[in-house]
């Protein structure tokens, strides 16, 4: 069966890669860097629905990125979640977060309406992203 990506995640989002059956979303939100790490897989909403080396995979991945966006973006720190409440589907959320962003320190989930990037922001983020995914070792 063929992949289907919840409908508020393709609005909210931009298809940077594909990583090992997980795509890499830009979360439209100018305000953070943040992106969301979602598996090609229909009915899974937990981790723990994943099989073992999907799950590994997954995590893998989010660490890797986490380590690229604190050093890249000089972030203070980085925000792993899969929540889930809101949109069943499963991903995770990668943020890089800085002392003084538009919620710090609260959650960002909620806070105001997001504010789109440009398209040149947005081209220059996901180049910048596919740059790393690239060079990284598997």
């Amino acid at each position: 069966m063929e992949f289907m990506l919840d409908a508020r995640l393709a609005e909210s989002s931009h298809l940077t890669a594909t990583i090992e059956g997980v795509q890499v979303r830009l979360a439209d939100d100018a305000r953070y860097v943040w992106l969301l790490l979602v598996p090609e897989q229909n009915d899974i909403s937990e981790l723990h629905d994943l099989a073992d080396a999907d799950r590994r995979a997954l995590l893998d991945l989010a660490n890797e990125l986490g380590v690229w966006m604190k050093t890249r973006f000089g972030a203070d720190k980085i925000n792993t979640a899969a929540i889930g409440n809101v949109v069943a589907q499963l991903h995770l959320h990668v943020v890089a977060r800085h002392a003084g962003d538009a919620a710090w320190p609260a959650p960002i989930w909620g806070l105001g309406e997001p504010q789109p990037r440009t398209s040149d922001s947005r081209a220059a983020m996901m180049a910048d992203i596919t740059k790393f995914l690239e060079t990284r070792s598997v």
